[in-house]
Formats: structure tokens, C-alpha cells, sequence
């Protein structure tokens, strides 16, 4: 049986390439494992990893034991200084020993205000809903007609297809 030939013809996978510049990136930030940053998600589970991102890990000046920063919103600052101990364990697992020994939560990043634009995911920005039935249009349009100022009528007529949209279900 003749050896098998390689099947990309001289393309090198992408990640191979960029392997050792994420590594680079991450160590500049502390991150010894830039697994932490690329798989945030698997690490820190669904429900945290949509209401933070990790920022930078420092060290103390003994070595012993380091401090993972987290860039959170200010409402979700609370929930996730309840969940610090879990997380600190979940981070831990990744590392393979105790390597972090504090969570501290900012509501800023460590640098800057122009580096701590906050992109979590919170799910859908707009919610579902039913589309408006056009005799119930015309009901609120009607019901509001003897309004002189038209942003008052149309606010108004906006009001009443929510109410009476919502009383319809």
C-alpha cells in the first residue's frame, strides 16, 4: 500500500499560524493558558461567559497565587461576585493547580475606558413578537382622531395598539 499523501497542497491550518501570536498577546495580559481567553465560554460556563470576559491575571509579588481581573456591566456585578469561588475553581481546572487564588470583579477595564467597551452577549436584542392585527390598527387610530397635535395623536394611537394587542392574546 503506497504512503498516504497530504491532502492540503501546502495550506497550513489557521490556527497553526496564529497559535504562537495568540500566545504572545495573552501572556502580555498574564494569561499563561490562552485557553482561558479563546474557550471562555467552556471554562466559565454559559451563564457566566454571557455576563463577563476576564481581563488580565496578575501576580503578586511573592508568586504565590494570582489574581484574575473580569470586566463585568455594573448590573451584572453583583451575580458574579456571588459565583466567585465556583469560578475560581472552574479557572483552576483549566490551569491543572491553584494558580488563582482571588477573582476580583471591575466594572472597567484595568487600562483604559477605551479598551473596556463591553461586547457581551445577552442574548436577542429584540424579543419576538406577535405582528399587530391591522382591525386592532385601525381601532386605536380611530379612538384617537379627535387629537388636534398629531405627536400627540400618533403616541397615543401607538399606546392603544399595544394595550389593546396585548389584551387580544
Amino acid at each position: 500500500m503506497p504512503p498516504r499523501r497530504a491532502s492540503t497542497k501546502g495550506f497550513t491550518r489557521t490556527s497553526s499560524l496564529l497559535t504562537q501570536r495568540i500566545r504572545t498577546a495573552s501572556e502580555t495580559r498574564g494569561f499563561a493558558q490562552s485557553r482561558l481567553l479563546t474557550h471562555w465560554k467552556e471554562v466559565a460556563g454559559d451563564a457566566i461567559a454571557r455576563i463577563s470576559r476576564p481581563v488580565e491575571v496578575s501576580y503578586g509579588r511573592g508568586g504565590l497565587g494570582a489574581t484574575l481581573t473580569l470586566l463585568t456591566t455594573g448590573a451584572n456585578a453583583p451575580m458574579l461576585e456571588m459565583e466567585k469561588e465556583k469560578l475560581r475553581a472552574r479557572v483552576n481546572a483549566v490551569y491543572g493547580y491553584n494558580a488563582i487564588a482571588r477573582v476580583r470583579v471591575t466594572q472597567t477595564a484595568a487600562t483604559g475606558f477605551a479598551e473596556g467597551q463591553v461586547d457581551f452577549i445577552l442574548g436577542d436584542a429584540k424579543p419576538k413578537t406577535a405582528p399587530i392585527d391591522p382591525a386592532l390598527r385601525q381601532k386605536a387610530a380611530d379612538t384617537v382622531q379627535p387629537v388636534a397635535d398629531e405627536g400627540l395623536r400618533s403616541a397615543l394611537a401607538l399606546l392603544g395598539e399595544n394595550i389593546l394587542n396585548k389584551t387580544n392574546r
